[in-house]
């Protein structure tokens, strides 16, 4: 079994990296640090969707290029080995996934080719509390059609122009009740506060909901299976994303330990720090795998998916976060330096191991499905 991508694949790769190489250099990405207004990078979002990557997995009939989850799966890496600051994973991975799964045919007509062109930036609201999301927890609320409740953290809410909440459909908090609903920005009685996260370039903040129209996305009750299905494909996703942003911080790491000299030598010439850039190859080659396999099982739709996917996001957050900090060791007394790059990709590796819930929670996943596979 073959599981690397075409040449044509490829090749939108090598495109990918070299636009996103002229577009998006780490003064972009620092201007979104040093610019409290700045939520994102406008200009960089309107060239991707000019690019068509916000359309990539979309189907033509909705605006879209009709390609397929494997071509995002590469736009992903690409985007994580850039760091770009922009709302796509929050419209593309999330709510673009949403509509396409669970919306009906007016739904798809009306969100989906916004969502393609980069007219309309999308989001998922989920969590309210600091613990992990369960149906137990979610006390958000609808009732004759109207939505009240509270959203804390929701990435991209600031400049969301469509989100999806996840609420119960009466009064009664339990699995049963918990649907999807669509609200728009504009609705009066939506309020939002912004929120200060580790990573500036990838905003979050809480959204209130007093009496908001709320339109009823998929079958009542069935919410939190829909939210298990896009989540395991968005776990896909940003692994991929995990793993472009591990490389280059291995890829950095090994650049400066060659042009360092420490008592008349490269400092990577020392065994402590091939030892640790070896850990690091090791971590994001495993990672890496990882990812592929959970691109196969997302591109064939195979139930080997929930596996693949719990698989792919435990291995790749792992893979991130010590390939980032020790990048930063590895630089030394001037890698946890504001000069040095060294932080933004801890900034990033932070905030992607947290989003769709945290490592702890994707091993609990992985254990779950693994234990329901082998019983079968």
């Amino acid at each position: 079994m073959n599981f690397d991508f075409s040449d044509d694949q490829k090749l939108l790769r090598d495109q990918a990296r070299k636009f996103l190489q002229d577009k998006c250099d780490r003064s972009l990405v620092r201007s979104i640090l040093e610019d409290s207004e700045q939520n994102y990078s406008e200009n960089l979002w309107k060239d991707i969707a000019e690019m068509g990557w916000t359309g990539t997995a979309i189907p033509e009939e909705y605006g879209g290029l009709g390609l397929g989850m494997l071509e995002l799966c590469v736009i992903a890496e690409e985007l994580g080995r850039s760091l770009a600051p922009t709302p796509f994973s929050s419209s593309i991975y999330l709510f673009a996934e949403f509509i396409k799964s669970y919306g009906n045919e007016e739904q798809k007509k009306k969100y989906l080719p916004k969502i393609a062109s980069g007219e309309f930036i999308g989001t998922f609201a989920l969590s309210e509390t600091n613990g992990t999301p369960r149906p137990s927890n979610i006390k958000a609320s609808v009732n004759d059609g109207k939505l009240s409740g509270e959203k804390a953290p929701v990435n991209d809410g600031e400049v969301a122009d469509i989100i999806i909440v996840a609420a119960n459909s009466d009064n009664n908090a339990n699995h049963n009740s918990l649907s999807l609903y669509l609200v728009e920005k504009d609705d009066p009685g939506l309020s939002k506060s912004s929120l200060e996260t580790l990573d500036p370039t990838r905003p979050a903040c809480s959204l209130n909901f007093s009496n908001v129209n709320a339109e009823q996305l998929g079958n009542r009750g069935e919410g939190w299976s829909m939210i298990e299905d896009i989540f395991n494909r968005a776990a896909v996703l940003f692994s991929f994303e995990q793993v472009g942003g591990a490389q280059v911080s291995l890829d950095e790491a090994k650049k400066y330990s060659l042009e360092r000299f420490a008592f008349g030598r490269q400092i990577g010439s020392f065994q402590a720090l091939k030892h640790k850039m070896a850990d690091m190859y090791v971590k994001i080659e495993l990672a890496r795998s990882n990812a592929y396999y959970g691109a196969w099982a997302l591109s064939t739709d195979s139930n080997e998916l929930p596996v693949a996917a719990a698989g792919a996001r435990v291995s790749a957050s792992d893979a991130y976060n010590y390939s980032s900090q020790e990048n930063i060791q590895i630089h030394g007394g001037v890698g946890f330096t504001w000069e040095y790059d060294c932080h933004l990709f801890y900034r990033r590796a932070k905030l992607l191991s947290l989003n769709i819930g945290s490592t702890r929670q994707w091993k609990e996943n992985l254990i779950s499905n693994l234990e329901k596979r082998n019983i079968v």
